[in-house]
C-alpha cells in the first residue's frame, strides 16, 4: 500500500545512492567506464527506500528508531548494489570464456563481491551512506507522522 513515508523514503534514498555513486565514480581508475552506474544505484535506492525503509516507517515509532532503520536501509542498499554489480561482472566474464564450468562462475560472484565490497570502503562514500541513512530515516518518520 503506497504511503507518504514510502514515497519520501524512495526519493531520499535514490538521492543518497546517486550522491554516493558520484563520489565512488570519481575515485574509480580513469580507464573504467561508468555507463549506467549512477542510474542503477539510484533505482536500487528507490527500491530499498520504498520496501525496506518505507515498511518500517509507521506511526508510533520513535525518530531514533526510524533513523536506525535508515542506516539499515543504506546497508541493505550497499549489499544489493554490490551483489548486482558482482553478478554483472561475473556474467561478462562468463561470456568472455574466463570460467571453465558453472561452479567457477558461481565462485566468481563471491570473488567479485569481496573485491567490490572492499572498494566501497571509502570514508567519503561511507559518510554519505551513514548521514544519508540518518536523514532518510528522519524524513520517513516525519512523513509517517504527518500523512498517515
Amino acid at each position: 500500500m503506497p504511503t507518504a513515508a514510502k514515497l519520501f523514503s524512495a526519493i531520499v534514498f535514490a538521492g543518497v545512492a546517486w550522491i554516493a555513486a558520484v563520489i565512488y565514480a570519481q575515485a574509480m581508475p580513469g580507464g573504467q567506464q561508468v555507463g549506467w552506474f549512477k542510474e542503477i544505484c539510484a533505482l536500487t535506492g528507490v527500491f530499498c527506500g520504498w520496501f525496506v525503509m518505507g515498511r518500517f516507517a509507521i506511526r508510533g515509532r520513535g525518530r531514533v528508531e526510524s533513523m536506525g532503520a535508515g542506516v539499515r536501509t543504506s546497508l541493505a542498499m550497499v549489499v544489493a548494489l554490490v551483489l548486482i554489480f558482482a553478478i554483472r561482472e561475473m556474467l561478462q566474464r562468463a561470456v568472455d570464456g574466463r570460467y571453465k564450468n558453472p561452479m567457477d562462475a558461481l565462485l566468481g560472484v563471491f570473488e567479485r563481491t569481496l573485491a567490490l565490497g572492499n572498494s566501497v570502503l571509502q570514508i567519503e562514500v561511507l559518510l554519505v551512506l551513514l548521514l544519508g541513512g540518518l536523514f532518510g530515516g528522519a524524513v520517513a518518520h516525519w512523513a509517517a507522522q504527518n500523512w498517515n
